[in-house]
């Protein structure tokens, strides 16, 4: 181990880091280590370089070409399984570790840092250190269990119809330090932050952000192996709120998300703005007779609202499930907050198609809907899944990632024609149907084989569903157990489908139903 900075050093170290809040700001000969080598890992090293910092990247897995460009751009490789602290980082002696999001807060290298002194930023901080390279954007921050990219995509689409510079960023797949660095500039970045990016941001000091507006759309158990308690799963995503200068938008269906507003220090003049499936008070947007309203961006909002659109006009679209609807008046009070006009987003969502594998309907065939709805890779959001749906066939299961799925089972045992379990955490799940609905039809894939998964599970699924039935992937689970991820495991499923259905409109399922299992 390094010998620990001497207080002298250590102060002169955190005096420097304390004055780097701009592109401008002087950043050469920093010694920063930036862990991990993704697309996140990545563009951290690349900005850093640019910048003229000396970077150690230091990676378990790495994707050649990237390695290749980091030597022309001038940073350093150590490829380690960081399973320990590499002696490369030791004798670098970093002034400060740039974590990518997966590295878990008790990671070894991450408690070295901890242990000798050193800072520990996440690429969100020093993303908003330098966000004044182009031109200074306001930031909108979106965060939650379930929803969160739909809701991104959602906000910037409408601040981009209303002729805004708008960038859908973070988790959402392209990292803020590239929309930052775009050489276009932005007016608006909308970011996707995640339970780990949250983690890693100070709610005070030259590293905190002071978003525009901000949402938590809803909380619910997950990723607690990451984060250890569901404690500390929340107080993370509370981050979000902290700091808010005009609009910090809640789920009224989620009284945690209230209460986080509560507890937020937030900027003077910062509004709370509910949104929900149920009719909005003032300062609200919810749903009246079918019609989303605004109730909060109004002179009149105690004695009026105003159309957003209505349910009706979304169905077409694969708009209307509940939980798209909230996501929509969630996106429409970021948007408004920024002075988008109702009537824009009204055409804008006219526009708007959700991502594939976010309850996509793959095919109708027999009067059986065969639904992927893939990402939804945690109980709450198949919750929200099976509630769209009358009578499922439901295809379940993968990696739970420490979240007890019991309660899922319970509430929706009723509604389903049959259970098709699959992944690697089957037994939990199993187990919990034996508990809960033990006359109900169920099936396990047992195979470890990502080839036959799916077209096993679209088989006992042809061979149970009855006209009338929602055959849905909904697996309340991780997908990295036996597939690429959630995209993956999505395609598979609408290969094995449509393979099942032989391009048949109207084909029927098979007659008779194989024996449950157990």
């Amino acid at each position: 181990m390094a010998a620990e900075l001497t207080d002298p050093d250590a102060a002169r170290v955190a005096a420097r880091l304390e004055t780097l809040t701009s592109w401008n700001a002087d950043w050469r000969g920093l010694r920063v280590a930036v862990l991990g080598l993704g697309v996140t890992g990545f563009a951290v090293a690349d900005t850093l370089t640019e910048l003229g910092a000396e970077v150690l990247v230091l990676a378990p897995a790495v994707d050649d070409d990237r390695a290749r460009i980091l030597e022309v751009i001038g940073a350093r490789l150590v490829r380690h399984p960081l399973d320990a602290v590499p002696d490369e980082l030791v004798a670098f002696e970093p002034e400060l570790v740039v974590a990518s999001p997966g590295f878990h807060p008790d990671h070894p290298v991450l408690e070295w840092a901890s242990a000798n002194d050193v800072a520990v930023w996440g690429d969100i901080e020093l993303a908003w250190r330098v966000r004044d390279k182009v031109n200074a954007a306001e930031w909108i921050l979106v965060t939650g269990t379930n929803g969160k990219t739909t809701t991104v995509q959602l906000a910037a689409t409408f601040l981009a119809a209303n002729g805004l510079r708008a960038a859908p960023c973070g988790n959402i797949g392209v990292p803020v330090l590239d929309a930052v660095r775009d050489p276009g500039g932005f007016d608006v970045l909308v970011v996707e932050l995640s339970s780990y990016q949250l983690h890693h941001l100070p709610k005070t000091g030259p590293g905190a952000l002071h978003p525009w507006a901000s949402v938590c759309l809803n909380i619910a158990d997950d990723h607690l192996d990451w984060h250890g308690s569901a404690e500390a799963y929340r107080a993370a995503k509370a981050t979000v709120y902290e700091n808010t200068k005009v609009a910090c938008v809640y789920n009224r269906a989620d009284e945690a998300t209230m209460h986080m507003v509560e507890e937020a220090d937030v900027e003077e003049g910062a509004r709370a703005i509910g949104f929900g499936l149920d009719v909005p008070g003032p300062s609200d947007f919810g749903v009246v007779e079918g019609i989303l309203c605004d109730r909060a961006f109004l002179e009149e909002r105690r004695t009026a609202a105003l159309e957003i659109v209505t349910v009706s006009e979304l169905e077409p679209h694969g708009l209307s499930a509940p939980h798209v609807v909230q996501n929509i008046l969630a996106a429409s009070a970021l948007a408004r907050s920024y002075g988008v006009p109702v009537g824009v987003i009204h055409d804008a969502l006219g526009e708007f198609r959700l991502d594939a594998h976010r309850i996509e309907t793959v095919a109708v065939a027999g009067g059986i809907r065969w639904i992927d709805d893939s990402k939804a890779t945690n109980p709450h959001a198949a919750e929200a899944s099976l509630r769209a749906f009358g009578r499922v066939v439901w295809i379940v299961g993968g990696l739970l990632k420490g979240v007890d799925a019991d309660a899922l089972v319970a509430a929706h045992a009723s509604r389903l024609r049959a259970a098709i379990v699959i992944g690697v955490d089957r037994a939990a799940l199993v187990a919990a149907f034996r508990r809960h609905a033990p006359e109900l039809p169920l099936f396990e894939v047992a195979t470890d084989d990502t080839e036959t998964v799916m077209p096993e599970a679209v088989a006992l699924a042809a061979a149970v569903a009855e006209e009338g039935d929602t055959v849905l992937l909904a697996p309340a689970a991780a997908s990295m157990d036996q597939f690429a991820d959630y995209a993956d495991r999505g395609r598979r499923f609408h290969e094995a489908v449509r393979a099942r259905l032989g391009g048949e409109a109207d084909g029927d399922s098979a007659p008779h139903g194989p024996t449950p299992e157990g």
